[in-house]
């Protein structure tokens, strides 16, 4: 017999990149009195990672709860980015209903069509929340117009487009109703909440049903399934099966070792969870997401959506460099592979694969983002590699045309500055689909664009709207290849000689382009140390120094004049490197280098 079970909410937080959604999030754990009073929170508490931290991204769906009327409403925050897009499908499944959360001043960004379009899939009613009403440029009421028109775009129901809207400033912790309300706290939000999120469905007294959702691990007790009790209740210790609707043949005896829910950031264990419960089970060593764990009595697994495919592939090698196992602590093939399996634990959009060299593994993502933050993420652990170009992943069709992932790039500029973005755009294959004024003397431009030829635009970009573009990019379909790509115009600095760069050797080189490097710091034959102005690669010596003779001082060396070197970040390290480079990453140091170090070799292999 189906109930609804009152007492509890289940919301999601979607939004495009940088809206709030996780500020937000903070407000309500504060005001529900998750913290004491006298406790220090640090801002965006949610972000748990350094790098989310640093770049202010979500990139791993978080999950917590609080306590509003004695109502449990579990909170799920998810990200904004298309690359972590898999994350969000699959959190949907959890939750009664989402938080759409929009930027007063920015409006309705291409992810907030994305996640908005996979929560009307499912039919989830939807709460819209402006934030940021306190922005001085503001315009509240235009982007609640503008997302009515989103929804109409999307195919919206008649019932979906009724939705129920607040105002808000998570900054300063309020919500409003209308927008000459009088500011004071997140009540407004809580109670749109209770109002319009259905409590969860579901028949208490039948067979045990729990979809897994989404997995985290933790070295003590390694992996953990997190999913919502669809139907019956699970019990600490119980006998289960663990199916999968993908998997006809997945049929695995398990016990419930230990079960726990969340309250505030906390997992607590609990005997047993029943319909709407959001919990995390562990003592299950293979689950993964798409498991349904049901009674043993009746087996039925629960629908789930495939994980959207990687579009773009990466190597991973063994750094053999020069300069290789000096810095890192973790150096070996053995390393680097348990360390990317790991990888897997957590991450689904992920592949690795092995190649015919133990010392290479293929891996493969979302895009250029989802890796570079597993490279970032893997350095800071100690671990020394290296990487070659990203390429995209090709497919083909029944008639064996070669087709290739597209993305719809959206794009704000100042006006100024369309002509020469529309140029490089086209160089790369990309068509201009849509233009039309945006505010503040912006141009908001819509491109469908071949995946690769964005690999290594983003700098490019930056640099050609001086710092003032914004660039978002979604996934769009595979379509047929659109033909060859030049991507670098310029060639490479390369060292000569092994050493320690001296301001003379250096004072040489600038001359014939941009420098990566500054004086005294260690090269080896064949390491790129600065862009060249022209087409092809040159050799410079940056380690010579100058021959001493009795009418020569060594003092007049003092009065050359070096200019700043570019030093590149990981983004536009992997962003610059061509298909015969690799960049190699250490804790301490982002090296670009040739492939093959020897110069003869190069050479030969030119010809």
């Amino acid at each position: 017999m189906k109930s609804q079970r009152e007492d509890i909410r289940n919301i999601a937080i979607i939004a495009h990149v940088d809206h709030g959604k996780t500020t937000l999030v903070d407000e309500l754990l504060k005001q529900s009195g998750v913290f004491r009073k006298n406790q220090e929170v640090q801002e965006r508490v949610m972000d748990s990672n350094d790098i989310e931290r640093e770049r202010g991204i979500t990139i791993l769906s978080k999950n917590t709860a609080v306590y509003y009327k004695d109502v449990k409403i579990n909170i799920i925050d998810t990200p904004g980015h298309a690359d972590f897009g898999g994350e969000v499908e699959r959190v949907l499944k959890m939750v009664n209903g989402v938080v759409l959360v929009v930027d007063a001043f920015e409006g309705a960004m291409p992810q907030t069509k994305f996640v908005l379009r996979k929560a009307l899939e499912l039919n989830l009613p939807v709460i819209v929340c402006v934030n940021k009403i306190d922005r001085p440029e503001s315009r509240p009421e235009e982007v609640i117009d503008e997302v009515l028109e989103l929804f109409i775009d999307l195919d919206a129901s008649e019932d979906q487009l009724e939705f129920p809207y607040v105002y808000a400033s998570a900054k300063s912790g309020y919500a409003l109703v209308e927008l000459d309300d009088k500011q004071k706290n997140m009540i407004p939000l809580f109670e749109t909440i209770l109002e319009h999120i259905p409590a969860p469905m579901g028949d208490p007294d039948g067979d045990c049903q729990v979809l897994i959702s989404t997995i985290d691990y933790n070295e003590y007790v390694g992996r953990i399934g997190v999913g919502k009790v669809d139907s019956g209740t699970i019990v600490s210790g119980m006998e289960a099966l663990v199916v999968n609707a993908h998997d006809e043949g997945r049929k695995e005896k398990v016990r419930i070792n230990k079960l726990y829910e969340f309250d505030g950031l906390e997992k607590v264990e609990v005997q047993n969870a029943t319909i709407g419960s959001i919990v995390a089970i562990s003592g299950i060593s293979d689950i993964s997401i798409g498991d349904t764990i049901c009674s043993p009595e009746n087996p039925v697994p629960i629908p789930f959506q495939k994980i959207s495919e990687p579009t773009i592939a990466m190597q991973f090698l063994v750094n053999n460099s020069p300069f290789a196992g000096l810095e890192g602590k973790f150096v070996t093939s053995r390393h680097l592979r348990e360390r990317l399996f790991r990888e897997l634990n957590t991450d689904v959009s992920l592949r690795v694969e092995e190649s015919e060299s133990t010392d290479s593994f293929r891996v493969s993502g979302r895009g250029e983002l989802h890796l570079s933050v597993l490279i970032e993420n893997m350095r800071r652990e100690g671990y020394e590699f290296a990487v070659s170009k990203a390429e995209v992943l090709y497919k083909k069709d029944e008639k064996e045309h070669l087709l290739e992932p597209m993305e719809l790039a959206y794009i704000d500029v100042p006006d100024e500055f369309t002509g020469t973005v529309i140029d490089k755009l086209s160089q790369r294959k990309g068509e201009l689909i849509n233009m039309g004024a945006s505010n503040g003397g912006y141009t908001r431009m819509e491109f469908s664009i071949p995946a690769r030829g964005l690999i290594g635009y983003r700098g490019e970009f930056l640099t050609d709207t001086k710092g003032n573009g914004i660039m978002n990019t979604v996934f769009d379909k595979y379509a047929p290849y659109k033909g060859d790509i030049s991507y670098r115009k310029q060639g490479s600095l390369i060292a000569f000689e092994t050493g320690e760069s001296v301001t003379y050797g250096l004072f040489g080189a600038q001359e014939r382009g941009i420098l990566f490097i500054g004086a005294g710091e260690k090269v080896y034959s064949g390491m790129v140390i600065g862009e060249n102005a022209k087409v092809e690669d040159i050799e410079v010596n940056v380690c010579k120094t100058k021959h001493l003779t009795n009418t020569r001082s060594s003092g007049a060396d003092d009065s050359l004049r070096l200019s700043p070197p570019k030093i590149l970040s990981l983004e536009e390290a992997l962003d610059f490197i061509d298909t015969d480079e690799l960049l190699e990453v250490t804790p301490s140091h982002l090296r670009i280098r040739k492939k093959e170090l020897d110069p003869k070799m190069r050479r030969r292999g030119k010809k």
